[in-house]
């Protein structure tokens, strides 16, 4: 008796362009860096190869002063503490982080969330986020939060992720600004800035910050 031959798949059902709904010639282009990535074509990637957060695009934020926004990116990133909210569709860490210094004030619990996220994301594009900081002269808050994240880390013996953060720290030191700062609370009475002027963390003199957070309070961390 003759066995037919399995049905050959073809090439073209096989292949990713499929997926994305574009010709092979246009994936092939993108694959060699000849065409950018759209941010339509990015969240398919997103979507169908479930692409690390770190991977996507930075886009313009809407997160300046609106706290849900932010509390909804954070859940979506996967923070335990806010993960009884909705979560629309991630966000890059570094964005989100940029959009979070960028606040005028700031809720505690979402102050608390900011050293998670660069602790669970060490590997997040340092490079633009340190740009933009600068250029927004947020790199004390920025360093004061990355302290913590890197203090952490030292705690729970995780060694690359204290290299890179102390890697981080150093490029920021250079630039750290003399005047007095808040994390995010602009708000805040002069009676509160007395008391955290005398009571602050090494952490938080170091880093001009006013600020009473310290890694005992970071409650979703290791």
């Amino acid at each position: 008796m003759r066995h037919r031959a399995p049905a050959r798949r073809t090439i073209v059902e096989d292949r990713p362009s499929r997926y994305l709904k574009v010709s092979q010639t246009y994936l092939s282009l993108l694959e060699s860096g000849k065409r950018p990535v759209s941010k339509r074509l990015a969240r398919k990637l997103e979507r169908q190869f479930n692409v690390p957060a770190t991977a996507l695009p930075v886009e313009a934020t809407n997160i300046h002063d609106n706290m849900q926004s932010l509390a909804e990116g954070l859940a979506a990133l996967g923070y335990p503490g806010l993960a009884y909210l909705a979560q629309p569709r991630r966000s890059n860490p570094a964005q989100l982080l940029l959009g979070a210094l960028r606040m005028h004030d700031l809720e505690a619990r979402l102050s608390e969330a900011l050293p998670w996220v660069i602790w669970r994301y060490p590997d997040l594009d340092w490079n633009w986020l340190l740009i933009q900081v600068k250029l927004q002269d947020l790199q004390n808050r920025l360093g004061f939060v990355v302290s913590l994240a890197r203090e952490v880390a030292e705690r729970s013996g995780q060694s690359e992720t204290v290299a890179t953060l102390t890697r981080v720290e150093e490029r920021l030191e250079p630039s750290r600004l003399a005047r007095e700062d808040t994390l995010c609370r602009a708000s805040m009475t002069q009676a509160e800035r007395g008391w955290l002027r005398e009571r602050r963390s090494q952490h938080a003199q170091h880093w001009n910050l006013l600020t009473g957070l310290v890694p005992e309070h970071l409650r979703y961390l290791a």
